[in-house]
């Protein structure tokens, strides 16, 4: 790349101004970040992305069984999406975003691992409300009432910190309980929060989950050249009863 700093797409959503940049951080050599602004917050950034990789890892781990059916709600810069492709028992994967860029930039190869999903025929893409989708039949639009053995969430800051004042509802027991009815019995939510854990928000995932538990993932951060740490929660629906 010949400049240290390109704006690849700007537009303005529902949710505010979202903007793709790419850019050289001098210090770090010659390697290219990709980043993702909604108005003025920074969404994320290919600099780091082991939290939204540990999302997939760690609840795709915590699933039993073959033939993985799983959704991703938040496509973002598609990392999450990645690893979850990653894992050997993944059987389909959709994942839902509710910014048509977001997933325009992946089907044109604007971000890193862009073709790596749309190559992959697993992997499908849904131009929807994910937290809409929680409340309505079937988060497969082509296939009502489906369940899923995972559903990993990777959209809003925390339960607290949210990008839509709309989102809020979901973090509540009566949100997840709608959230679960799309699950097999077992199944694991799985959600990225960047702040330390919420007791508030472990309470009401243990109104709805059999078993909850929050892990701690730290990483880099060659910027600040210090370690960071964010937060994936974990939860399990109730297996059938035998």
């Amino acid at each position: 790349m010949g400049v240290n700093f390109e704006e690849l797409d700007h537009r303005d959503t529902a949710l505010g101004e979202l903007s793709l940049r790419r850019r050289r951080i001098l210090s770090l050599g010659e390697t290219d970040v990709y980043e993702v602004k909604l108005g003025e917050e920074f969404l994320m950034s290919s600099l780091f992305h082991e939290v939204e990789v540990a999302l997939a890892t760690l609840g795709l781990a915590a699933v039993q069984g073959d033939a993985l059916d799983v959704v991703v709600g938040g496509l973002g810069l598609g990392y999450t999406a990645r690893a979850a492709l990653d894992e050997p028992r993944l059987a389909s994967l959709i994942v839902i975003d509710f910014l048509a860029p977001v997933i325009e930039w992946h089907v044109a190869g604007l971000v890193p691992v862009g073709k790596e999903l749309t190559d992959d025929s697993r992997c499908r893409f849904v131009h929807a409300d994910f937290f809409a989708q929680v409340r309505s039949p079937g988060l497969d639009p082509e296939n009502p009432g489906r369940r899923f053995h995972a559903i990993l969430l990777d959209i809003d800051h925390t339960p607290r910190h949210v990008l839509h004042p709309s989102h809020g509802a979901l973090y509540e027991p009566e949100g997840l309980q709608h959230l679960a009815r799309h699950l097999h019995p077992g199944g694991i939510f799985a959600m990225w929060s960047d702040a330390p854990a919420d007791d508030g928000f472990l309470s009401a995932l243990g109104e709805v989950f059999v078993e909850t538990e929050s892990r701690v993932v730290t990483f880099y951060n060659p910027l600040q050249e210090c370690e960071s740490a964010s937060i994936v929660y974990l939860a399990r629906k109730r297996p059938e009863r035998v």
